[in-house]
């Protein structure tokens, strides 16, 4: 297996530091549009690698992933076989084309984008995220080539769960609700906690500002208004109770599509300053992508210069790869199931993996919200390399056998991950 890694923001370097402990591989291509940042990923996974020396297995090179011939100019160059997309969404149907015209499988961590209904966004959905790749299902089965969507963390590893659930734990499934909460801080130079996202701020505003989706079988999917519906959830690890709230997710757009239930849901603790931030962004049009026109002022470049709003945002708030320092407390992913049994009798169960910040800094140097999201589409890789999971077409991560992914991820090293995932029962309401 060679795999081409488009993007070395947090996430892509957390893959690589990961992988770099695993055999199953024989190159690892790290490309990102700034080269210096793909060199420092490498160097910091070739340090790692003890697989095979003294030949590194991991190279750096440049890509534009907005242009698809690039990404498959890359992926023929060096022989990829599959091609890992650890970039925006925004970057999804340059990618996902362009590795469909390589002849390599795909995966991603999130799936192209949405557009909301133009007159009822809050009640009806227009464009779904990933229609745009499940419209290429046949291309892609045609040329016998597999696009794995939405293998991060969430969506990714709460798929994973939702079809272990189904297929081991109940009879019948009522919801599939995804939660996801932490008790993180970021701190400043006095040790005092500060605002500061832990994970792309570009992509936070795309999925808490969006109209969230929700599932139900008697009706479809449907929108609501951002932020809707706030319950206070328990979350175990020692973070305790958390306001979570709806917004866009993957899960939502998936779960549905292979699995049995009566509702699917996606709520998300964010918290109250963050969500008075998202909507001050709002208010202002800050949270916009189409570019607008700012003067100059560089005396040397006068007039006025296209900027988005939203790259402006991302640019004067700190990269979440580097806050790993500064960061403590646990970050929580999970899906709460509740239905009937194996035995007839109501259930409900919430299967969930945690991290520790200071584990993940001290094990990888990565932060570990990010390594959280890179650790599952290695996972996936591996079982793709070794036959476990195969196929063809467009498929989300709860179209394959839960078991052997959820071996790997908690078994010790080095036969696996070493990160335990976990099942809390629950007293059915």
């Amino acid at each position: 297996m060679r795999i081409l890694v488009v993007g070395s923001g947090g996430v892509g370097d957390a893959v690589a530091r990961i992988a770099a402990r695993r055999k199953f591989f024989e190159r690892m291509v790290v490309a990102d549009f700034d080269p210096e940042r793909a060199a420092r990923t490498t160097r910091a996974a070739n340090a790692g690698d003890t697989t095979y020396p003294p030949a590194p297995r991991f190279v750096a090179a440049q890509v534009d992933a907005s242009d698809p011939a690039a990404v498959t100019a890359l992926a023929r160059e060096h022989g990829a076989t599959h091609v890992l997309n650890a970039v925006d969404p925004r970057f999804v149907m340059s990618i996902f084309t362009g590795a469909l015209a390589a002849g390599a499988d795909y995966l991603d961590l999130a799936m192209s984008l949405s557009s909301p209904h133009p007159t009822q966004p809050h009640e009806r959905t227009g464009v779904k995220l990933g229609d745009a790749q499940f419209a290429a299902d046949d291309a892609w089965r045609a040329a016998g080539r597999l696009a794995l969507l939405g293998i991060g963390v969430e969506p990714g590893l709460s798929d994973v769960f939702a079809r272990y659930a189904v297929d081991h734990l109940f009879s019948e499934v009522h919801e599939l609700a995804v939660r996801d909460g932490a008790n993180l801080e970021v701190l400043d130079d006095d040790g005092e906690p500060v605002f500061a996202p832990t994970f792309s701020i570009w992509t936070t505003i795309e999925e808490c500002l969006n109209p969230p989706v929700i599932w139900e079988a008697e009706r479809g999917w449907y929108t609501t208004a951002p932020f809707s519906e706030p319950e206070i959830f328990e979350f175990p690890g020692g973070i305790g109770p958390v306001e979570c709230v709806h917004v866009e997710h993957e899960e939502v757009l998936l779960m549905p599509r292979v699995l049995p239930a009566r509702k699917v849901t996606f709520k998300y603790g964010l918290g109250a300053e963050f969500i008075g931030v998202l909507r001050t962004l709002h208010t202002l049009g800050l949270d916009k992508t189409s570019p607008v026109r700012v003067r100059s002022v560089d005396p040397a470049a006068p007039g006025a210069v296209a900027v988005s709003p939203r790259d402006v945002v991302a640019a004067v708030l700190p990269d979440p790869a580097t806050l790993g320092a500064r960061m403590r407390g646990v970050t929580c992913a999970g899906v709460l199931v509740t239905g009937l049994g194996t035995d007839g009798r109501p259930r409900e169960v919430y299967l969930h993996h945690l991290v520790d910040n200071a584990w993940s800094m001290a094990e990888y140097g990565a932060q570990c919200v990010v390594w959280q999201t890179a650790v599952n589409p290695v996972i996936a890789l591996e079982l793709l390399a070794g036959e476990v999971w195969s196929g063809v077409g467009v498929q989300g991560p709860e179209a394959f056998d839960a078991v052997p992914f959820l071996e790997l991820l908690g078994a010790p090293e080095p036969a696996g991950y070493g990160s335990p995932w976990a099942l809390q029962e629950r007293t059915p309401l």
